[in-house]
């Protein structure tokens, strides 16, 4: 590895000429995005610089209590953020929370007791937010798909329930294409990776001097990671949302009939 690359705040400016680009692009052809653009970079940078700061103190506090607590509050976050793509679900946050905080303590947990990695901040900090963001969007993909489909199928669902079947029964092979939903566009990029696009991690690591095989093994090590991450998020928050759209008695609540009318 050579020293650390030195990024200061004129280059961040410097990089603002491409935000220009894509500013004068939208003026030209009246995409009217030009407030869009200028709320995200603003956004970004009050937020990013936040979070850095935040980082900082983690890591020179040296505390895995701080750790967890830091990644807890970015699974609350995340299951807030995420609730808002399944409305369709009656109750969503609860499932999205218990799928965050389960998928970043399984997979970080795992890690560690392989000894992949070290129960240092400065791994478990920037690992943990990967986890918890790739596994949102999962979770959030799989429940949206969930919702819908259990809107636009009631009809179906409630005659299978009729004919004798339990919920789980009526409701299974809904359960299997959101699973698929929610997994997929990972293990598409996945598939990708390295032949159409270069990942962020491999990218980071190359520009700051790393030699290009260390940065595709420490890029595969991510990969597998999300993989689980992503699995273990969406099955754990459709298995506990699937219970919402039905009573005690297996019967299908009101809501999926009355939504979907």
């Amino acid at each position: 590895m050579t020293p650390a690359l030195d990024i200061g705040f004129a280059e961040v400016g410097a990089a603002l000429g491409l935000v220009a680009v894509a500013v004068l692009v939208s003026l030209w052809q009246r995409m009217r995005l030009e407030g869009d653009i200028a709320v995200a970079v603003a956004r970004s940078f009050v937020q990013l610089t936040a979070v850095g700061f935040v980082i900082q103190l983690v890591f020179e506090q040296d505390d895995l209590l701080l750790v967890v607590a830091l990644i807890a509050g970015m699974a609350v976050f995340g299951a807030f953020t995420a609730r808002r793509r399944a409305a369709s679900v009656p109750v969503a946050f609860a499932p999205l929370l218990v799928a965050l905080l389960l998928a970043g303590a399984a997979t970080l947990g795992l890690l560690v007791a392989l000894g992949v990695f070290s129960a240092e901040p400065r791994y478990l900090v920037p690992l943990g937010g990967m986890v918890v963001g790739n596994s949102m969007t999962a979770a959030a993909v799989a429940l949206s798909r969930l919702g819908d489909e259990v809107t636009g199928s009631w009809r179906e669902i409630e005659a299978t329930l009729a004919l004798g079947a339990t919920a789980g029964q009526a409701i299974r092979p809904i359960l299997r294409r959101s699973l698929r939903s929610g997994v997929i566009p990972l293990i598409d990029s996945t598939k990708t990776t390295g032949v159409i696009f270069f990942p962020g991690i491999m990218v980071g690591l190359l520009v700051a001097g790393a030699a290009p095989l260390d940065a595709v093994r420490l890029q595969l090590i991510i990969l597998y990671m999300l993989l689980g991450s992503v699995t273990i998020s969406s099955v754990t928050a459709v298995m506990l949302a699937q219970r919402s759209f039905f009573t005690p008695a297996h019967q299908l609540r009101e809501v999926a009939a009355r939504v979907a009318t």
